[in-house]
């Protein structure tokens, strides 16, 4: 039995096949490869992927059914774990469609991938701590509301939580979503702030700093999100004991200030960053801080990597894989 891993091109779909392949699992992994960002960098993820004799990738659009069921054909999986999506909060004020395309009907069809495959035991997926909206109180908690979104994207993934919950109660499938929190590392995506300040300040560039600086997030590096990711997909049951639909918080719980963050790049890069500080924009939350009580006793889930360990490792990533000295 396989694994169905959707996004297997993107950041954290890329990690999670990694690691189910290292423990000898059969991976379908299925991604459209848009041009969200760098095509070219998720192609070189897929090429370190397809050496592995377990791995299987179909290029699939999630929102068309008809590829989706195509797919996957012929093919017996047990779990899913479901991390494509439209990403990022800014980008759903120029162009809402992409995020009712993938995150709202692409998650239904992959609901309904979960109900109708035979032998399917349970569906992981992603959803976000940008459902917790201008939540002030923190940190943020699974039993907080999340009824007041901010971005469009976050809206999005409270209606996939819903249509879980909902599918869950309907047809009795087992569903646990994951609310990530700010995940970083190598192999990450260049459209988040890691990323962005790693390129500008060894370029020489400027770096836009919102909100003038006063912001908080609970950075979580790649490993510790895959870990937690793998654990609950290899035993989906534990979570799963009083409600067919659990949702968890995933990050470091330990909220770190932007400018000690960028303190953090520039020690490690042994340059100064330039900063235009800009006030906060449309959508964005100034802070971010995820209780992981839940998930620590259910899983023992545990982050182990600090920005002091997990900022470096990233950067050393970044300066191989664009040949830079």
């Amino acid at each position: 039995m396989a694994y169905v891993v959707t996004g297997v091109a993107g950041f954290i779909g890329f990690h999670v096949a990694r690691r189910l392949l290292s423990r000898g699992e059969r991976v379908i992994g299925i991604d459209n490869v848009n041009d969200y960002y760098s095509v070219r960098l998720k192609s070189d993820r897929l090429a370190v992927l397809s050496g592995e004799k377990n791995f299987t990738f179909r290029k699939a659009d999630i929102a068309d059914i008809a590829a989706l069921k195509a797919a996957v054909a012929g093919t017996r999986f047990a779990k899913i774990v479901h991390l494509a999506a439209q990403a990022g909060v800014r980008y759903g004020i120029e162009n809402p469609q992409s995020y009712a395309h993938s995150n709202l009907l692409g998650h239904l069809n992959m609901l309904e991938l979960a109900r109708h495959g035979e032998g399917c035991e349970a569906i992981v997926y992603a959803s976000s701590s940008s459902v917790y909206g201008g939540n002030t109180k923190m940190p943020f908690s699974e039993s907080d509301r999340v009824d007041t979104p901010i971005s469009l994207y976050a809206a999005t993934k409270k209606a996939d939580e819903m249509m879980s919950h909902a599918y869950a109660h309907l047809f009795g499938i087992k569903a646990v979503g994951l609310r990530f929190f700010t995940v970083y590392g190598p192999w990450g995506r260049p459209d988040m702030a890691m990323w962005l300040f790693t390129k500008a300040i060894l370029e020489g560039a400027p770096i836009k700093v919102f909100n003038y600086g006063k912001m908080k997030r609970d950075f979580t590096y790649i490993d510790d999100i895959v870990t937690g990711v793998v654990g609950i997909a290899a035993d989906p049951a534990k979570a799963t004991t009083q409600s067919n639909h659990r949702v968890y918080n995933i990050g470091n719980n330990r909220p770190e200030d932007l400018m000690h963050m960028i303190a953090v790049l520039e020690e490690t890069l042994g340059r100064k960053a330039e900063m235009t500080m800009l006030p906060m924009q449309p959508g964005d939350v100034p802070e971010s801080f995820a209780d992981i009580g839940a998930i620590r006793k259910d899983y023992g889930f545990e982050p182990a990597t600090p920005i002091a360990k997990g900022i470096p490792a990233f950067v050393d990533w970044y300066k191989s894989y664009h040949r830079l000295a």
